[in-house]
């Protein structure tokens, strides 16, 4: 997928997520964001799954183990939700692992809680394994978490 297609997804992922944040506001939990994200994102006809479930694998092998991400939408931008006090390289590592492990082009972290709202946007190439900020910081996955 083109660099251009992907921004132009993420877009349309960024407003809904302004949308829920003005009406819902700050200081609410997670999953209060969550549903209302998810109303949003049939209002504005954004393709998502939420709570899409996947198996890391081992050496090519399926494991058993189970992860959800928050949101999966057009198929290619993972959104994780959080409403805390401020994001944490956990927090970034979460969203980055899950963007390795579904081979996802794009990624969002969002932080509800805050009076304006905070979102991250990064694209991972999963050839070089290489993550780029929305603005452009490029930096290898393996060496950062």
């Amino acid at each position: 997928m083109k660099i251009d297609a992907l921004k132009d997804l993420l877009y349309a992922v960024v407003g809904a997520i302004y949308e829920t944040h003005r009406e819902l506001g700050p200081g609410l939990n997670e999953y209060v964001y969550q549903e209302g994200l998810e109303k949003e994102f049939k209002a504005q006809d954004i393709f998502y799954e939420r709570e899409k479930e996947f198996h890391p694998t081992y050496r090519d092998e399926v494991m058993e183990a189970t992860y959800r991400v928050d949101f999966l939408c057009f198929c290619h931008v993972i959104v994780e939700c959080k409403a805390v006090k401020r994001l944490t390289s956990e927090h970034r590592a979460q969203l980055f692992n899950y963007m390795r492990l579904t081979q996802s082009r794009g990624g969002v972290l969002v932080n509800f809680a805050k009076r304006y709202v905070e979102i991250e946007r990064y694209f991972y190439d999963p050839d070089t394994k290489e993550l780029i900020t929305y603005e452009g910081k490029s930096f290898v996955i393996e060496d950062d978490i």
